[in-house]
């Protein structure tokens, strides 16, 4: 027993990170149709800025680790909205392929430029918040996943409430639901697919601080593998269903530190994309997503 709750506190641990990056997935799609797949990219800018910023704040401390989470965050936030003007606006009545292929050249930009800038090496990343363990009934946790969950806790709280409770939310929702018919009614569309960027890179940031903190390594290529996962939780929950991309990173989450813990440990990446053709073979909707009929 002792062993399956700590499989479970650390596949939580890992769920919401996943549940992060594929918010940021989701509500690009729920509100554009396509997919960003430069967000995994700006994951690891996110745990860069947090590399950087841990030099300007005093380690080990609780306000100088909140204060390297939330600069990383608005530089995310701030990148997330200037790749939507530059790439994506230009695009925005073309077909879905092209913006597609943009999405990965900005990717692959991305990624590039990382190496440049940042170098290919792996570098240590900081330990921003105190490092503690604790010990529950035979159970181990540290302060870091006290801190993912936390912080991820506190940041889905705060996007329903921004989804659901304010102005900017509602647009966000009509936008979704019918982009021309939210135009017609004097919501300004740019400014509002412009939030969504900041907002879903924001979370993406966090999401590479939260990654970074618990696997303290990071380089340019460290988002590629955790996006591709993020994105599969959020199939599996409903692609852009926000609670759907929060359960789905979850469950993904702890199936994969369930199998990293038994004797197919070596399998734990494939199990994801395993998940992926299941859900789109007996769900294609997700598991919170509901079936829509498109005219073509």
């Amino acid at each position: 027993m002792t062993e399956f709750l700590q499989q479970l506190l650390n596949g939580i641990s890992l769920g919401a990170i996943f549940a992060l990056i594929a918010l940021g997935y989701t509500m690009v799609y729920g509100v554009l149709r396509f997919i960003n797949f430069a967000h995994s990219d700006i994951f690891m800018v996110g745990a860069y800025a947090g590399y950087y910023m841990g030099r300007f704040v005093p380690e080990h401390t609780f306000w100088g680790g909140l204060a390297a989470l939330f600069v990383a965050m608005a530089v995310c936030a701030l990148l997330g909205v200037i790749i939507e003007r530059l790439a994506y606006r230009p695009l925005r009545s073309s077909p879905t392929l092209n913006v597609l292929i943009t999405a990965i050249g900005v990717s692959l930009l991305l990624e590039n430029l990382g190496q440049h800038f940042f170098g290919a090496a792996p570098r240590p990343f900081p330990e921003l918040f105190p490092a503690t363990t604790f010990q529950v009934g035979g159970v181990y946790f540290s302060s870091n996943q006290l801190v993912v969950i936390s912080v991820t806790l506190v940041l889905l709280l705060a996007l329903r409430f921004i989804v659901m409770n304010t102005k900017i939310g509602t647009a966000m929702r009509a936008l979704s639901l019918n982009r021309q018919a939210a135009s017609l009614v004097g919501i300004n569309n740019d400014l509002v697919i412009s939030f969504t960027f900041a907002l879903g890179s924001a979370l993406a940031a966090a999401g590479g601080i939260l990654y970074a903190l618990n696997y303290p390594s990071i380089d340019p290529l460290m988002g590629v593998l955790p996006g591709l996962k993020a994105f599969v939780a959020a199939v599996l929950g409903g692609i852009g269903n926000i609670p759907g991309a929060a359960l789905g990173g979850l469950l993904l989450g702890v199936v994969e530190t369930f199998v990293n813990g038994s004797e197919y440990s070596t399998y734990k990446d494939a199990i994801a994309f395993a998940l992926l053709i299941l859900i789109l073979l007996f769900r294609p909707a997700g598991l919170l997503g509901r079936f829509t009929k498109e005219k073509v």
